[in-house]
């Protein structure tokens, strides 16, 4: 895996204004990763991961496994060997999670593992607060006492036994830290308006392959039914939905010609609906998908929603299309608090957008001007460097730490479709 420890003092500079065409590879699902690492502690023996983005949060979940007690193993670029079977400590801290989000799932998995956990709040992006109430919720109804104790969350049970829990909230990260604290659980564990993502479903997945009892997944009811053990497995992990979204809208911005490989289009559909109202053609087949635009982008409407909404986590890279979209669009936030952070930066470089709450009014422009910008976010700074590639001149883009956190080889892949970008030290 790369070390990411100089990306806060680098920044990306692009040259726009150039077509993107050709072929992309697509990695594995950051989404899906950050789940299934942690999930491998719930195991008796060795598992091996295959098809891992080369991401720095992958980095971090990865390295915190080890300070666990955990054996890792790499054995290509893109799968490790991990062996669980000597974790001795159910404590992660704050300088193990910091900047990883995911964090939190090491609570589900340690307390599914030893029946308790001591977890440091998640870092990663900062769109507004992440509460964990919902995961709270699960872990008390499986029996378990949660507190605060210097600022680290506390989970001890005796045992855990299987509840019935209904979620006030489809989330995501509650449903993925309940299903690892059950799946060891004494007794069926049932969770209702459970989310349906597609990483829900590969982490399903991954558990029945080591012996778990897990139906449902991918529909809003998801049912459990304890096991008393978990045993090694191989696995490959999905495709990353949100890395070829991003690069299905470079493609449509740039009005270029990109086939994006190594992709389940089925899980596309919201965003392949959403290109071609703005007028892009898009060509799918098994296992990849094709955009091709050549004429300035039509207005639309997005709102986010939970899977199979339209993806939040595609929500900037949309709004920058639209940017230069002939006539005024509205992009509806119906998942995160301020996720429009980034439009600040959009602004510099000349585009027209008026936020009003979790709603964002955008006039499209004829074409944005190039300026110094940075990364507010992961997905934030992935707008950002569509905007540079769509945009004559050169662009910076700072903070791309942010970045690094999700997409492997940017630079690679967009540079292997005609994308003039380097990454400099400042």
């Amino acid at each position: 895996m790369k070390d990411y420890g100089d990306a806060d003092v680098e920044k990306y500079v692009i040259e726009g204004g150039k077509a993107l065409n050709g072929e992309v590879h697509i990695s594995g699902a950051k989404n899906a990763a950050v789940a299934i690492l942690p999930a491998v502690l719930l195991s008796e023996s060795p598992c091996v991961i295959e098809n891992l983005p080369d991401i720095s949060d992958v980095n971090l979940i990865l390295k915190t496994m080890e300070k666990l007690g955990a054996k890792v193993k790499k054995i290509n670029e893109s799968t490790v060997e991990i062996d669980p079977s000597a974790v001795n400590s159910y404590i992660v801290t704050k300088d193990m999670s910091s900047g990883m989000r995911a964090s939190s799932y090491f609570l589900g998995a340690l307390l599914g593992r030893m029946n308790k956990a001591k977890v440091a709040p998640p870092g990663g992006c900062d769109f507004g607060v992440r509460p964990i109430d919902q995961h709270i919720k699960g872990f008390e109804a499986m029996g378990a006492a949660v507190s605060c104790e210097n600022d680290m969350v506390v989970c001890r049970a005796k045992e855990l036994n299987g509840n019935y829990i209904y979620l006030d909230m489809v989330t995501v990260g509650a449903t993925i830290n309940i299903m690892l604290a059950a799946v060891k659980a004494k007794g069926m564990t049932v969770i209702e308006n459970a989310a349906r993502e597609p990483h829900i479903v590969d982490l399903a997945n991954f558990l029945n392959s080591m012996g778990a009892n897990i139906m449902g997944a991918g529909t809003n009811v998801i049912k459990i039914r304890g096991v008393e053990k978990l045993y090694g497995t191989t696995y490959h992990i999905i495709p990353d939905q949100i890395e070829a979204g991003t690069y299905m809208v470079a493609a449509a911005a740039t009005r270029g010609d990109v086939t994006i490989n190594n992709v389940t289009p089925k899980h596309l559909e919201s965003i392949i609906a959403k290109l071609i109202e703005t007028g892009a053609s898009v060509y799918q087949y098994d296992e990849s998908v094709r955009v091709k635009m050549d004429k300035r982008p039509r207005r639309c409407q997005v709102k986010t929603m939970p899977h199979p909404g339209f993806p939040t986590d595609m929500q900037p890279q949309i709004a920058t299309l639209l940017s230069i979209a002939d006539g005024d669009s509205i992009v509806t936030e119906g998942v995160w608090d301020n996720r429009f952070r980034y439009v600040e930066e959009l602004k510099k470089m000349g585009a027209e957008i008026k936020v009003e709450g979790k709603r964002a009014i955008i006039t499209g422009k004829e074409s944005l001007v190039s300026a110094c910008v940075k990364a507010t976010d992961l997905r934030a700074g992935a707008a950002m460097v569509i905007a540079g590639l769509m945009t004559e001149g050169k662009t910076t883009v700072e903070d791309i730490l942010y970045i690094d956190r999700g997409y492997e080889d940017l630079v690679e892949k967009l540079t292997s479709l005609g994308a003039s970008i380097r990454r400099v030290s400042e």
